[in-house]
């Protein structure tokens, strides 16, 4: 699988990522050609290299001509992206970011996602910068991003069109809210809301002991010298060598003793449909030898918000537990089977290079109700066939 491991050596900005891409063998004409495809005049981008630290990195600055302000909301940006002729999966990358932006933007400033204006996130540079990512995504053919810990810088203030803003700024750290991060002792601004927003959005999480077999490297230069630090980021793009792919979720967990027992289904069923990977409840006893039941949920990061409104509104809890996890999966996909039962969809799981074919429940269920057959017949007919 082709990953990018994002080393936040002083952070990370739009700009840094932009350069370290450049730096990893992305032709910045070639990149300045894809993002003409944006339809957004104004601008260019020019690429210089530069040291930090005696390390030579690429610093990509979009040269900005049209200099009128632009508030877009959310909407606009979108509807902007979707005009585009980029590929759909540069649009869907670049959206996604945006949106981790949108949402952290309302809650600073207690808004809603619709009525949010973008100020220094829906300039130019920054709409450059965004997707600009996305066309190095795909350029690079990186199926997955990682990253180290994102280190944030602390004290002192940043000037934005709504004033100051302490360091790390309010919309940098609510991005961030959930994913590992590293305070430091440097007082800059290491990590902007983009350079968080691209994190958040893109990340699988933080790579332990995964072995990866680098292909590219590219260093990435922030805008000025950092005494305490080089200000770089590092990216390296190569194959992870796994028999597995890896992920990091949250576990979310509480005991409950005082709620109607039977608004649990209910429950569980709100949370898969709000995206949880799994969800379910365990009898426990607890303090004074009171039987309750602990109710756990497994979700990505990006769905905790969504998950947790869900646990405080339907249950009774006032507090819950939250982890993170580590997940290792073997690949699995659909597969169209001919079989004697007809065409079926099963579960492909393909572990050290062999593939096994697994029923899919919904699918037996199906075939059981058309055929007016026992499920358990519908299984070991399947079962069999597949495995043959």
């Amino acid at each position: 699988m082709k990953i990018a491991y994002f080393d936040t050596i002083a952070g990370i900005s739009g700009d840094m990522t932009l350069g370290a891409f450049v730096s990893a063998g992305f032709s910045v004409d070639e990149l300045s050609g894809e993002l003409t495809k944006l339809n957004l005049s104004g601008f260019e981008l020019e690429a210089r290299h530069l040291e930090r630290s005696g390390i030579v990195a690429v610093k990509v600055d979009v040269v900005v001509s049209d200099h009128r302000e632009y508030h877009r909301n959310l909407k606009d940006i979108n509807e902007l992206i979707d005009r585009s002729s980029l590929n759909q999966a540069v649009r869907d990358r670049a959206k996604s970011i945006f949106h981790e932006v949108g949402v952290a933007e309302a809650k600073v400033h207690d808004s809603t996602l619709e009525k949010i204006h973008f100020h220094e996130v829906g300039a130019v540079d920054s709409l450059v910068d965004i997707v600009g990512t996305a066309v190095c995504l795909e350029h690079f053919g990186i199926e997955s991003v990682y990253s180290s810990p994102v280190k944030l810088g602390h004290g002192g203030f940043v000037n934005t069109q709504h004033g100051k803003m302490p360091v790390p700024t309010p919309a940098t750290v609510e991005i961030l809210k959930g994913y590992p991060t590293m305070l430091t002792e440097v007082e800059a601004e290491l990590t902007t809301p983009t350079g968080a927003a691209i994190i958040k959005s893109l990340s699988k999480g933080v790579l332990s002991s995964e072995r990866i077999r680098i292909e590219n490297i590219g260093y990435g230069a922030g805008s000025r010298e950092i005494p305490e630090v080089p200000n770089l980021l590092r990216i390296m793009i190569g194959e992870l060598d796994a028999a597995y792919s890896t992920d990091e979720v949250v576990s979310i967990e509480t005991n409950i003793d005082d709620m109607n027992p039977e608004i649990f289904p209910y429950v569980i069923e709100q949370l898969l449909s709000a995206g949880a990977h799994d969800a379910y409840v365990i009898p426990v006893i607890m303090k004074k030898g009171r039987p309750g039941m602990l109710l756990s949920s497994l979700g990505e990061r990006s769905k905790l918000d969504a998950l947790l409104n869900i646990i405080f509104q339907e249950t009774t809890t006032l507090g819950v537990r939250i982890q993170p996890i580590e997940r290792r999966k073997l690949e699995r996909r659909q597969k169209q089977v001919n079989t004697s039962l007809g065409v079926v969809r099963a579960k492909a799981i393909v572990n050290d290079g062999t593939e096994m074919l697994v029923p899919e429940f919904e699918e037996c269920k199906r075939i059981a109700r058309e055929r007016n057959m026992p499920l358990i017949e519908v299984y070991k007919m399947l079962e069999k066939e597949l495995r043959a």
